[in-house]
Parts: C-alpha cells; structure tokens; sequence
C-alpha cells in the first residue's frame, strides 16, 4: 500500500491550502493510499544550523532537538509527499522553506534520502497572475530542490483564492487536487 505523507505549511487549517491538500488526501484515499498530515505551523521547527553534524561519519542526521526529529522518520516511511504552501511574499511560506531547508540533513553514504520518492506540489496565491503573485518563484524552487535531491514531482495544483475556503469555488482546481492524490498513490 503506498504511504502518502501531506505537509501543510498554512497557519491557516481551514484554508484554501488546507482545503486543495484535503482534497489531494481525498484522492490519494480513493486509490488504496494511507494518508498521513502534518501542519508545520503547530510545531517547533527551528532552522538549520548549518552545522554539517548531518555530513559527518558515521551519519547520525540532525542533531537538532525539536518536533523536525518525529517527521524524518515519516519521510523515510513516504512512498509519496505532497507539500502544500500558500504563496507568502513572492514564494513559498515560511514554514514550508524551514521545513525544506531541515531537509537537508537527509542525505547519506548512499544519496539522498528523498530519492525516487513521488512529490506532488499544492499552491494557493491571492494574485490571478502567478508571475505577479511570485508563485512561479515558488514552483521554481520546488522544481529545483526535487530535481538535486533525486526526488520526481508527478503533478503540481494551484490556484487564487482570497479568501479562506474560496478555493472550493473552483471545482476545476479542486478536481485536478483529486486526480494528483490518484496519481501519488499508484504504483510506479
């Protein structure tokens, strides 16, 4: 059964973020996945360090002590992370950038651990345009971060919406959130 794990980066759990991350569940759901979600808002996450601990021999990972340390072995259990971020200052959230950054301490002799898994990418912005918005700022640094780490995003969903839970509104964006949890739950 393939493992989903939905990192919700919001303040907001009834946002229009969290509304598109439910619906990804939903999917995901629908195709036999087990779901699980976290909400990086509600924990504490403190940044890198930039330490290298995690680079030394023999790997130990992060040594920060603090709520980072419950969701590493999350990820390694994922066969599949959606990460869902509303755009916040021209990219994405600061919740969502500090989680990615702790990210790094993911990599061992072997690669990084985040290699072949499946990402799929949930983005709410307040600007029609996603240029004038910064959303492709956000896109761009998903796209990136994935590619360097081995990871494959299999589909990405976005939409503007001002206010919270306008996003269900919009049943073509809500049903494209729907076929990417399908799509992160089937095998391959």
């Amino acid at each position: 059964m393939t493992r989903v794990l939905i990192i919700q980066s919001s303040p907001r759990k009834k946002g229009n973020t969290a509304a598109l991350a439910e619906r990804v569940a939903d999917g995901a759901r629908s195709a036999g996945a087990t779901v699980d979600s976290i909400y990086l808002h509600q924990m504490d996450l403190r940044p890198c360090d930039a330490c290298d601990a995690c680079r030394g021999e023999p790997y130990r990972g992060c040594i920060i002590e603090d709520d980072m340390q419950s969701i590493y072995p999350l990820l390694r259990q994922a066969d599949a992370l959606v990460i869902a971020t509303p755009v916040y200052w021209f990219t994405v959230s600061a919740q969502a950038k500090l989680f990615m950054d702790r990210c790094y301490a993911m990599v061992t002799a072997q690669g990084y651990e985040l290699c072949g898994k499946k990402v799929g990418i949930v983005m709410t912005y307040g600007d029609a345009d996603p240029f004038v918005s910064g959303a492709v700022n956000a896109l761009r640094t998903f796209q990136d971060a994935y590619n360097y780490v081995g990871a494959r995003i299999v589909g990405m969903v976005y939409g503007t919406a001002d206010k919270p839970g306008e996003i269900r509104n919009n049943p073509d964006v809500m049903a494209r959130a729907y076929q990417l949890g399908q799509q992160l739950a089937a095998a391959g």
